[in-house]
């Protein structure tokens, strides 16, 4: 089973991936890879950025040995763009909580705003759902979970062999009220 696990960033995909690797999962770090294998297709510098070759990625995961495993993650903001993969977790947080772990991390003014607005209007969430059928896709809000809470709600709904639940049903987490306010 590939499993995308993606959302905006500082939702929390990184130190959530480190809890399921001591947990003994395989998770693949596509940043990473990206540089590693070089699908580097350029820098964006209005965002100082890479541009990663996602089809090169998607190649790669679909011809790399992951197959043999019971669960691989695969780490990433573009992860959920990647057509082999079988099921995407979206991590989602409120962006007044957004906000505050992009300072933290010591972000520029205009990329943290950038953000803050991409998870406002759910864009990971409607990537996703270009690809992917929504009985594949499932949310989490991080916003006021640990990430130990948050590894264990994804080893939840794998242990529900990704059935539907409720609690992680997309479309309930919706920050559209955050729309109009000053971030």
């Amino acid at each position: 089973m590939l499993i995308a696990l993606t959302g905006t960033p500082g939702t929390g995909k990184t130190s959530v991936s480190y809890v399921l690797q001591e947990k003994g999962f395989q998770v693949v770090d596509l940043n990473k890879v990206a540089i590693e294998e070089g699908f580097i297709a350029g820098i964006d510098k209005k965002r100082n950025s890479k541009i990663v070759d996602v089809d090169r990625l998607n190649k790669y995961v679909k011809d790399f040995c992951y197959k043999d495993k019971d669960v691989v993650f695969f780490v990433g903001h573009v992860s959920h763009i990647l057509k082999n993969v079988d099921k995407v977790i979206v991590l989602r947080c409120h962006p007044y909580e957004l906000k505050k772990r992009l300072y933290k991390k010591r972000w520029a003014e205009r990329k943290i705003k950038e953000n803050i607005e991409a998870e406002i209007l759910d864009i990971i969430l409607c990537e996703s759902l270009d690809i992917h059928s929504e009985k594949n896709v499932f949310e989490i809000d991080t916003t006021a979970l640990s990430v130990d809470v948050v590894a264990s709600s994804i080893i939840e709904i794998i242990d529900n062999d990704f059935k539907y639940m409720e609690k992680y049903k997309i479309g309930k987490i919706d920050w559209s009220e955050e729309l109009l306010k000053d971030f």
